[in-house]
């Protein structure tokens, strides 16, 4: 007979004040209202001598030392491994700045360490106070909310619109809890898709995830949290035919709706709820790299960006910089780079961290070849690593594939995604599923 699978769930309100920098866009862009709380839902989940935690930030990204830095927190405070804790953002574009980087603003250190930090920490001390029994249920729909957002103009350069024919995951998926008298008691939905509905709108807000989980707690009765899944390459599809709403928090509030009435008609095909057995797994994924530029390509390369102050632009120039710096400094080429990744398997279902986002065709190539039926990969977790692109895009160029190649010291190598897929996918098959079900 399996063990009972406890859970204890939490949510807490996040907002910044206003006027603070709404991060994703460009460093200029500061608040002037609140249009709706941002929020930090955790999930404790505790089977024997084993526990877990997954929480859920209604903000765009945080900075992978910051993010490490809070797990050891929460760890010292919870008594859980910080190996088992899943720090997720939903990446709304609407939110403060908790990363960083040269043409997208300083982070935010007033409000990670006056409201961010204290207020997770404390959600997740009270989510552990009085964990109850829980079966689970799950299930997965279709919901064409999103689509691949690297179109092609007629000159053939890739720009963020929609691209109907790109590569895009439409399914949805709903996990349920509920307690041994059948009441729904907390919701996870996974979906991959980009927090840009609002556009430059100096509104903070939780963007369309915000209305769907709003709506799927008033009708279930029960906290519901967002995680994103591979949405590097996928972003609303908006009725303006873009992928990024023209400074309109309507947009966020029309496009939520329509999410929000596809989660609610997953969450109600959900047929059976039963305890699963939870395992937990700690490992990494090995990325291997190119050589860096050489010192004259980073010299005109500073020579060409030198001055830019905006987006990837200014990314660029702080790019080959530092490269020039390294130069000068002395730097050691290494063959890959080794990034942990954390996987919490309940039955049928694994969340597995991801610090980057994901382009869906990762995320579609995983849950194939995945032994464990429903692989929910979670970008912007534990970490922000800047876009993971697939080796078919490369050639295409376009906003993701520069920040992929100048993301880090060494370009990643081309056929990087194989190398991750394979390695997640061999990670999962190490787990128990299929021999202990």
């Amino acid at each position: 007979m399996k063990e009972k699978l406890y859970l204890g769930v939490a949510e807490t309100v996040i907002t910044p004040k206003i006027g603070c920098h709404l991060y994703g866009y460009a460093p200029d862009v500061i608040s002037n209202a609140v249009h709706d709380d941002l929020t930090a839902t955790a999930f404790y989940f505790k089977q024997g001598d084993k526990a877990a935690m997954i929480i859920s930030t209604t903000v765009c990204s945080i900075r992978t030392d910051v993010c490490d830095e809070l797990r050891g927190l929460i760890a010292e405070n919870c008594g859980i491994s910080a190996d088992f804790i899943q720090l997720h953002c939903t990446h709304t574009h609407s939110g403060p700045a908790l990363s960083s980087g040269a043409g997208w603003g300083d982070m935010d250190r007033e409000y990670y360490s006056e409201i961010f930090e204290p207020r997770v920490i404390a959600v997740c001390k009270e989510a552990m106070t009085s964990p109850i029994p829980v079966k689970m249920g799950v299930a997965e729909g279709e919901s064409y909310i999103g689509v691949n957002r690297r179109e092609a103009d007629y000159n053939n350069k890739v720009w963020l619109g929609q691209n109907p024919w790109g590569p895009f995951d439409p399914r949805m998926v709903v996990i349920s809890f509920e307690d041994y008298d059948g009441t729904t008691v907390a919701n996870i939905v996974h979906y991959g898709m980009h927090g840009t509905c609002a556009g430059r709108n100096l509104e903070i807000s939780r963007d369309w995830a915000g209305v769907m989980t709003d709506v799927m707690k008033k009708e279930t009765g029960a906290m519901t949290a967002f995680l994103n899944g591979p949405e590097g390459d996928v972003g609303p599809r908006l009725t303006n035919g873009k992928t990024t709403g023209i400074c309109d928090i309507t947009y966020a509030e029309r496009h939520g709706a329509l999410a929000a009435a596809d989660a609610m008609r997953v969450y109600r095909s959900i047929r059976e709820y039963y305890v699963p057995d939870m395992e937990l797994l700690c490992t990494e994924v090995k990325i291997p790299l190119e050589k860096r530029i050489s010192f004259e390509e980073a010299r005109e390369g500073f020579a060409q960006y030198e001055g830019n102050t905006f987006n990837i632009l200014a990314g660029k120039a702080a790019y080959y910089k530092r490269q020039i710096e390294l130069y000068e400094q002395g730097y050691e080429e290494a063959e890959a780079r080794v990034l942990p990744q954390t996987v919490m398997r309940l039955g049928g279902v694994a969340f597995v961290s991801s610090q980057f986002e994901l382009f869906s065709e990762i995320g579609l190539r995983i849950s194939k070849y995945s032994p464990v039926p429903y692989t929910l990969m979670t970008v912007n977790t534990n970490g922000q690593e800047k876009y993971f692109v697939t080796q078919g895009e490369i050639g295409r160029g376009g906003y993701e594939v520069e920040m992929f190649k100048t993301g880090y010291t060494q370009p990643y190598a081309d056929d990087s995604d194989w190398h991750y897929i394979k390695q997640t996918v061999e990670n999962l098959k190490s787990m128990n599923y299929g021999r202990e079900e």
